[in-house]
């Protein structure tokens, strides 16, 4: 996926910016390439299967997420160019081309 426009960054960050779906995104990064068939994505998450594949699409169309069939399931993937792509994206330019300042030290995170 590529995103050299303005446009195409708003679907992939629409896509992110609803709570179930960006719990999905960072499950599937955390997941690894192998990525995760849908029945235990629904399991990790709590999620029915109808809402799943609602959120699963829609983050397939933004780019950021792939699906491919292994017999029977369907498995589920981070895509990591897409992901790439948007935070190139979002950091071209960045610091008008000077040196960026180390951010500070932030507080440790929860895991989806």
């Amino acid at each position: 996926m590529e995103i050299n426009d303005d446009s195409t960054a708003v679907t992939a960050l629409s896509a992110l910016a609803q709570e179930h779906r960006l719990a999905l995104f960072r499950l599937l990064v955390q997941a690894g390439p192998d990525g995760l068939p849908a029945g235990a994505i629904a399991d990790k998450l709590g999620v029915p299967a109808s809402s799943l594949s609602f959120h699963l699409a829609h983050l397939n169309r933004a780019g950021l997420v792939s699906q491919t069939r292994q017999g029977r399931s369907l498995i589920y993937a981070a895509d990591y160019a897409g992901m790439n792509a948007l935070l190139g994206y979002l950091m071209e330019n960045c610091c008008g081309g000077a040196g960026c300042a180390a951010p500070a030290e932030q507080p440790e995170r929860k895991t989806a």
